[in-house]
């Protein structure tokens, strides 16, 4: 039996914290971390270089260029993967929808990275993501931090920690905790938007 993945489904599971997965075998069950791993807005750490290669300008941010080339770049590696071809199917009706975005990193006009996730009043849901080239993920994750911190969003929901993402300061918080954030950012009006950055100010030496 096919898992009920209508964009009104999505949105009440998210809603409540719950995502979906699909098994080795294809079928999607749904999935809810505890401990919650999240990236605060307001404590971001960015590698030292990784800000030089921001400064640089080297790869070209944007943002719902390509959902479906960046969620299929997702689905597509080496290892088993949760983003099944019933997935991809959801979260691109979620995208034509409103909620799900895509952040991409061009390199010479070709998409050399990127990530997707899900959007509900202020809450952003990471969902994955990918490089082709060195870093561009990295950059991807960048970008939407702070678009997200200048949009005023308030909760950056990473599920689970990795030790990439434990790099920019991401954190593991309880159950509880997860939900009471959740459930105070999903009621706000938020709209996310590709905000112009301007890196060798964001990221000048604080004045001591």
């Amino acid at each position: 039996m096919r898992a009920n993945l209508s964009v009104e489904t999505l949105i009440t599971a998210y809603s409540r914290g719950i995502f979906p997965m699909a098994d080795a075998d294809g079928e999607v069950r749904w999935y809810e971390a505890d401990p919650r791993g999240i990236l605060p807005l307001d404590a971001i750490h960015i590698p030292h270089d990784l800000k030089r290669l921001l400064r640089q300008n080297r790869f070209r941010v944007t943002l719902d260029q390509d959902f479906e080339a960046v969620i299929r770049a997702c689905a597509d590696r080496p290892e088993p993967t949760w983003i099944s071809e019933e997935i991809i199917e959801a979260y691109l009706r979620l995208h034509h929808a409103g909620y799900a975005h895509s952040v991409e990193t061009w390199r010479d006009d070709r998409l050399a990275g990127g990530l997707y996730g899900v959007a509900l009043g202020a809450a952003f849901f990471g969902e994955s993501m990918f490089y082709r080239q060195r870093d561009a993920s990295k950059v991807a994750l960048v970008h939407l931090a702070f678009w997200l911190k200048k949009c005023d969003f308030k909760l950056l929901d990473i599920q689970m920690v990795t030790d990439v993402l434990r790099r920019f300061g991401a954190v593991h918080i309880s159950k509880q905790d997860y939900l009471d954030r959740l459930h105070k950012a999903i009621y706000l009006q938020r709209h996310l938007r590709a905000v112009p950055i301007d890196w060798k100010h964001e990221l000048a030496p604080s004045s001591p």
